[in-house]
């Protein structure tokens, strides 16, 4: 191999440093406050996972939260309905995405209106019509507001048995409507040019820009790259990526990296990430209390690779099988992941109410457990001021 081509080795702290900094974990107030900021975090890390579950508050506005200490719900709420800087469509799951990159998401929605969806392979079309007619006729909608339904049986676990939402669902995905607002849970419709005040929808990109897009998505919110990060649950991008990747490496816009513990899997960077690496923070960077959905914990094998930790979700797994436990919540402390803390609010009484309380990683050493409780629980308190905000 020549020296041009020489990766550039890296620890896992130099590693963990370039993630944090790229996902703005790294500084306690990254994008401000207010709709701007919620855009400007969407903007930054690509996506916003979007999620049902309600132990605390939803992952969506739990991310956010991370990022903007004064992050209000409202805020989100602003950006969705009335700035329409964001809008939701489908990632790796249901997602808040910029909408300056809504032309890069064209091609999928052309691609279920010609050929359906899977999920929704039963909506008749005279169901589609209904719909599309009553939103065009009455304007946005949800499904409480549509009546005459006669209950079918469920395909798969998440599918509604009401016709008329299976329907919507299906437009949202072919990109004729859009969720114009969300009150919890509960969405709103609206015919998605109508929405955005558009006469048809933006010219869709193709397909080398929309390789180039997830590349520089990832690289923009993960520093340090690998083809499975770039491509999270999206293998039919891989080769198409792989290819683009190797294009830069050869033109010296991407630097090849041997990330301690990788073993063969390859890893990417810019090289002006690289020299800016961030210096070490000896644990005294800002403290997080994580989504189990949050981008840095999301992709299971990275978040092991980079912090040794490997998170386990077990909502679904039998309470007589938890480690960690229902809801548990990884614990940044400055670079590391010390605990994972399994919380659950009482909205009625108002309370926090701790489950358990795992240490992990440095968290386990128990030299260094009172400075890190003392700090965790600091951010409890602040956590918990969050949790239960109107």
């Amino acid at each position: 191999m020549s020296r041009a081509t020489e990766p550039r080795r890296l620890t896992k702290a130099e590693a963990r440093r370039i993630w944090l900094h790229a996902q703005r974990l790294d500084t306690s107030e990254p994008f401000g406050a207010g709709p701007e900021a919620v855009a400007a975090a969407v903007d930054h890390l690509g996506y916003v996972q979007i999620d049902t579950i309600h132990v605390i508050e939803r992952c969506h506005h739990h991310i956010l939260y991370s990022r903007i200490p004064a992050y209000a719900r409202a805020d989100l709420r602003q950006a969705q309905s009335v700035d329409k800087s964001v809008f939701e469509y489908w990632m790796h799951a249901l997602s808040y995405v910029p909408a300056k990159d809504f032309r890069f998401f064209v091609p999928a929605m052309r691609e279920h209106r010609r050929n359906g969806h899977k999920w929704f392979a039963s909506v008749k079309p005279e169901d589609t019509r209904k719909v599309m007619r009553l939103l065009r006729r009455d304007g946005a909608l949800t499904i409480r507001d549509i009546e005459d339904d006669v209950l079918t049986e469920k395909e798969h676990l998440w599918q509604s048995r009401k016709p008329s939402k299976r329907a919507l669902q299906l437009a949202f995905y072919g990109g004729e409507v859009t969720i114009s607002e969300r009150t919890g849970m509960l969405k709103t419709y609206e015919l998605m040019t109508r929405h955005f005040g558009w006469d048809k929808l933006p010219k869709p990109a193709k397909s080398a820009e929309i390789t180039a897009y997830l590349l520089d998505r990832a690289l923009r919110s993960q520093g340090v790259v690998s083809l499975d990060s770039i491509c999270h649950l999206d293998a039919p991008s891989k080769p198409a990526v792989r290819r683009l990747v190797e294009a830069r490496v050869r033109r010296k816009e991407l630097v090849p990296v041997a990330l301690e513990g990788a073993g063969k899997q390859e890893h990417w960077a810019r090289p002006e990430v690289l020299e800016a690496n961030p210096s070490a923070g000896e644990g005294d960077g800002p403290v997080h209390i994580l989504s189990p959905f949050d981008p840095l914990v999301i992709q299971r094998k990275r978040t092991e690779l980079f912090f040794g930790y490997g998170h386990r979700f077990e909502a679904y797994v039998p309470k007589e099988k938890r480690v960690f436990g229902y809801f548990a919540l990884p614990v940044l402390v400055g670079e590391d992941i010390v605990a994972a803390i399994d919380l659950k609010t009482d909205r009625q009484k108002g309370k926090l109410l701790m489950q358990k309380w795992s240490w992990v990683g440095k968290g386990a050493a128990r030299a260094a457990r009172k400075d890190y409780k003392r700090r965790i629980e600091e951010e409890l308190h602040r956590f918990e001021r969050f949790q239960l905000a109107d």
